[in-house]
């Protein structure tokens, strides 16, 4: 059996029996080819570990970037440590959620030592309702763009072909439109219509004159540009940036780990 050989963002896992203390916290991001969405997700980590002082947080992607959820669960159990919490770093529980994830923790219980993993929520909605911190970490990055009086919004995501995901990513412009009173439409950079600059265009065509662009993303990249040059050309006043390392996020991730589901996926 290999050695374990971890690299944490904040405090290295430096041999095979540093098992104890708190239980390891996986973060899990989709993962991209744009070395943004990596440095965004590490500055994230980073966030969490300092927030969360004497527990370790490692950092995994589901695809383009190294290294991926199994491999990070099999170096823990292969360590010492008995239990970890996987955080899905997504904000709708589409395909990823329910079938990648699954996958990976499945193939860290097939090739290593014997180690239980609870699998948090998503960031995004998880029943009927948006939770405050997500909601007040898009208003800050909606407020860091300093859009001035806007009469309506417009919040751009990634896009699903998952029709539950789509309505999770509807209760958020809801909960977002009544935070500042005004209409909020979805749109997305693809798998579904609008795109970011229809969806601008029809909210200016039915009378809004100043549109603002909150952006449902946790890290910057090509989805998070081509909705920032759509929206502008359509004349919307504001593009936000991604939640990224959002104060109320790094929260969020904190209140997944220390949620206690029903269901648990156990190596």
């Amino acid at each position: 059996m290999r050695a374990a050989r971890l690299t944490s963002p904040a405090t290295p896992l430096t041999g095979p029996t540093v098992a104890g203390g708190a239980d390891p916290v996986v973060l899990v991001a989709h993962g991209s080819r744009d070395p943004r969405a990596a440095d965004a997700t590490r500055a994230l980590a980073r966030a969490v570990s300092a927030a969360r002082p004497g527990t370790p947080v490692w950092v995994s992607w589901l695809d383009h970037t190294e290294p991926g959820p199994t491999e990070v669960l099999r170096d823990l159990a292969v360590a010492g440590h008995r239990r970890a919490v996987l955080v899905p770093l997504l904000l709708t529980a589409a395909y990823h959620r329910r079938v990648d994830i699954p996958a990976a923790v499945a193939a860290a219980a097939r090739s290593g030592p014997p180690l239980a993993v609870r699998v948090t929520d998503v960031l995004g909605p998880a029943d009927d309702t948006t939770d405050p911190g997500l909601l007040a970490g898009l208003c800050r990055r909606l407020g860091e763009t300093r859009p001035g009086r806007f009469d309506a919004l417009v919040l751009a995501a990634a896009g699903t072909r998952d029709a539950r995901a789509r309505r999770s990513v509807g209760r958020v412009a809801d909960a977002l439109g009544a935070e500042f009173g005004v209409p909020c439409r979805v749109a997305y950079a693809s798998a579904a219509p609008p795109a970011a600059g229809v969806a601008v265009s029809r909210l200016r065509a039915s009378g809004a004159r100043r549109v603002a662009v909150s952006a449902y993303f946790l890290a910057p990249g090509l989805f998070h540009d081509a909705v920032t040059e759509a929206a502008g050309a359509a004349g919307a006043v504001a593009v936000a940036a991604p939640l990224t390392d959002a104060p109320e996020l790094v929260e969020l991730v904190l209140r997944r780990v220390d949620d206690r589901p029903v269901l648990a996926s156990t190596g």
